[in-house]
C-alpha cells in the first residue's frame, strides 16, 4: 500500500492544490459580486470538492449525523483534532449552520483559498503567543456570531494529534465563546482516522482509511456550569475515538 502511495500522493496533491488556487478568485468574486451568500456558496463548494478529492487516496468521508441539532440558535460545534481533513468535511456537512472556525493566526495568510476565507468568513484568528490579542480576537468572534446566528467551531486540544491519541483540553477559548452564547448549544463531535492520511509524514500520504465523524447529542450551554461542561463534552468525545 505504502509503494502505491508514492504513485497516488503527487496526483492527489496536485488536484489539491488546483482546487486551492482555482477557488480562491472565485472566493473574491463570490464576496465582492454576490456577498456573504455568494461567498459562503464558493467556500461549501469547494469544500465539497475537497472531501470528494479524498478518493483519490481511496478516503471516504462519513459524517454520522443522527441527532437533532437545534436551528436559530449558536452552536459551538466541540472536536478533538487529528489534521487538517478534518475541516473540509465540517464546513460541509453542517453548511446550514454556518460554521465558523477558532484558527491560530498563521494559517490566516500564505495559504490560496484557506487563509482568504479565514480572513473574510467569519472566523477567529488568534496569536497564541499574544494572550491579550487571543482574548479580543475570541471576545470578537463570540459576539459576532451570536448576533449573525452562525455557529462556531473548536478544537480545544489546540494542536492536531499526529497518531489519534488525544490531548488535554484547554478550557479559555470555549469559555469564552460559551460565556457570550448562553442560549446556545455545544454539540461535541469525535473524528476518527485523518490523521492516518499523514501516518508516513508529509510524503507519501496515507491511503484507504475511511474518516469518520460522529455527532453526539447536543448540550444547552446554560444547564451545566463551564467546568462541568468541559469535562464532559470532552469525555464523550474522547469515549468514541477509536
Amino acid at each position: 500500500m505504502k509503494i502505491l502511495s508514492f504513485l497516488v500522493s503527487p496526483i492527489f496533491m496536485l488536484v489539491f492544490f488546483l482546487l486551492l488556487f482555482i477557488f480562491h478568485p472565485l472566493q473574491w468574486i463570490g464576496l465582492h459580486v454576490f456577498g456573504y451568500n455568494g461567498h459562503k456558496f464558493i467556500v461549501d463548494t469547494m469544500n465539497f470538492l475537497l472531501v470528494k478529492s479524498l478518493l483519490i487516496l481511496g478516503v471516504s468521508v462519513t459524517v454520522k449525523n443522527d441527532e437533532e441539532l437545534p436551528v436559530n440558535t449558536t452552536l459551538v460545534f466541540v472536536s478533538n483534532h487529528q489534521g487538517i481533513f478534518d475541516i473540509p468535511p465540517i464546513i460541509w456537512a453542517f453548511r446550514k449552520y454556518h460554521p465558523k472556525f477558532v484558527s491560530k493566526t498563521e494559517l490566516g495568510k500564505g495559504i490560496p483559498s484557506i487563509s482568504y476565507n479565514l480572513r473574510h468568513g467569519g472566523a477567529a484568528l488568534i496569536d497564541r503567543k499574544d494572550p491579550k490579542q487571543a482574548i479580543s480576537a475570541l471576545l470578537g468572534f463570540s459576539k459576532r456570531i451570536k448576533k449573525n446566528n452562525w455557529s462556531a467551531v473548536i478544537f480545544p486540544e489546540g494542536t492536531r494529534s499526529r497518531n489519534g491519541k488525544p490531548k488535554s483540553f484547554a478550557s479559555s477559548g470555549l469559555k469564552i465563546i460559551t460565556k457570550y452564547n448562553k442560549e446556545g448549544y455545544v454539540v461535541p463531535l469525535t473524528i476518527n482516522n485523518s490523521w492516518k492520511v499523514f501516518k508516513y509524514g508529509k510524503f507519501p500520504l496515507g491511503m484507504g482509511s475511511p474518516i469518520t465523524i460522529t455527532t453526539h447529542a447536543p448540550i444547552k450551554i446554560s444547564s451545566l456550569p463551564f467546568e462541568e461542561l468541559l469535562e464532559q463534552t470532552e469525555a464523550i468525545i474522547k469515549k468514541h475515538i477509536n
